[in-house]
């Protein structure tokens, strides 16, 4: 099961005054100071701040925490196209070289699906765990049977199991082979981890053998995984409310609150308020505001829609004043952006969106609509960088 908050902790988050707290002087931040903190937070404020090669992808997932992972491919997936946004040497083969021979990272699931640091394997342990149980059931001997297969024939992807009764699918991106619903089970809880990616297809071995474990990595403790959330939000956000440490993890605030509230007790966080016309406390180290920041580089990045800087997008509109959507599931008539459009960041602001499309039979990518929202005197430098991203695009592995 997911983590489930108590009652009292409930209460005592829902008794919170937004703005005060602990009786503690809330330390005021502009939207510029707060936008330069969390873009050298996220590493987009200078060239290649992870450095070249192929370690410098290890070194970007473990700083952002996890990059997220998504099917959609008219450009590049968005695994790889945050990583080349801040690395500007990123190869495909440096990601896979992580994942299936130095085994770094892993695939498991963030708020969404993502590679994370192996290093933090342990906080995601008990989630595993809780999987495993929830799907004990109707399903366990498939399960069984599956890891007994994996244990026998080596790794496999759902192409190597030609032996399923096809079914209909139940929605557009389902298999209709029921073994791969239940490799998604075995995964869930830990029993197989995907030690090779190619595309969307995923192979799939046993999570000891893959990474040569002789017993178990020790789980963390709930007390850990909630300082591990909080230190991952403070590394790559700078500034973090209560809703940006636990983004697709709401049960686990009360909590959260009670672990920041004895921080702020022990003077290891400041409260933050980002404009005084925001209702919503953040905090930061004392630190990250009593320095004075200076201001970032006017660099170019065509940004993924999923990019740590835009998915959380309450964030983002507070921050940047930029609303994004995301229309791919908007019906045509209703978009206003474009099916995928993607934000252009100059410097500190976001100046269009622009919705792209990779014509990999001609070799070329497409501007199927550009939308400014200020800064047209920049279209030079993001037509260059356009040009890069293009050629990123159309790289052969």
């Amino acid at each position: 099961m997911p983590y489930v908050a108590s009652r009292r902790q409930r209460d005592s988050l829902a008794a919170c005054n937004p703005i005060h707290i602990s009786n503690v002087h809330n330390h005021p931040l502009t939207l510029l100071q707060a936008r330069h903190i969390w873009l050298r937070a996220q590493n987009l404020h200078s060239a290649a701040p992870f450095g070249d090669g192929p370690a410098a992808t290890l070194r970007a997932v473990e700083h952002l925490g996890y990059v997220q992972i998504d099917t959609i491919n008219v450009i590049e997936r968005c695994h790889h196209h945050i990583l080349f946004t801040r690395i500007p040497s990123y190869e495909r083969a440096h990601l896979r070289r992580a994942q299936t021979c130095d085994k770094s990272v892993f695939e498991y699931l963030a708020h969404a699906l993502a590679y994370i640091p192996v290093r933090d394997i342990r906080y995601y342990l008990p989630a595993m765990r809780s999987n495993r149980r929830r799907h004990a059931g109707p399903q366990k001997d498939e399960i069984r049977k599956i890891i007994a297969r994996i244990r026998r024939e080596g790794a496999l992807s759902i192409r190597d199991i030609e032996d399923d009764i096809l079914v209909e699918k139940d929605h557009a991106w389902a298999s209709r082979k029921p073994s791969a619903r239940i490799l998604r089970l075995a995964f869930y809880g830990g029993e197989v981890t995907v030690s090779a990616r190619t595309g969307i297809v995923k192979t799939y071995d046993l999570m000891v053998r893959h990474f040569g474990w002789e017993a178990w990595p020790k789980a963390a403790s709930e007390r850990e995984i909630l300082e591990h959330l909080l230190e991952r939000a403070l590394r790559a956000q700078g500034v973090v409310s209560l809703d940006s440490i636990c983004y697709g993890d709401a049960p686990r605030k009360p909590a959260m609150h009670a672990l920041i509230e004895k921080r702020v007790r022990e003077k290891r966080l400041v409260p933050v308020v980002i404009d005084s016309a925001s209702r919503m406390l953040h905090w930061a180290r004392p630190e990250t505001v009593d320095t004075l920041t200076p201001p970032v580089e006017e660099r170019v990045h065509i940004l993924s829609p999923f990019d740590p800087l835009i998915i959380q997008r309450k964030r983002l509109a507070l921050i940047f004043g930029y609303e994004h959507r995301f229309e791919a599931y908007v019906p045509k008539a209703k978009r206003e952006f474009g099916y995928f459009a993607l934000p252009v960041l100059v410097g500190d602001r976001i100046v269009a969106a622009i919705d792209l499309k990779t014509d990999r039979t001609n070799g070329r990518l497409l501007i199927q609509q550009w939308t400014w929202l200020g800064g047209r005197s920049e279209k030079k430098r993001i037509e260059e960088e356009l040009h890069r991203f293009e050629a990123f695009q159309l790289a052969q592995d």
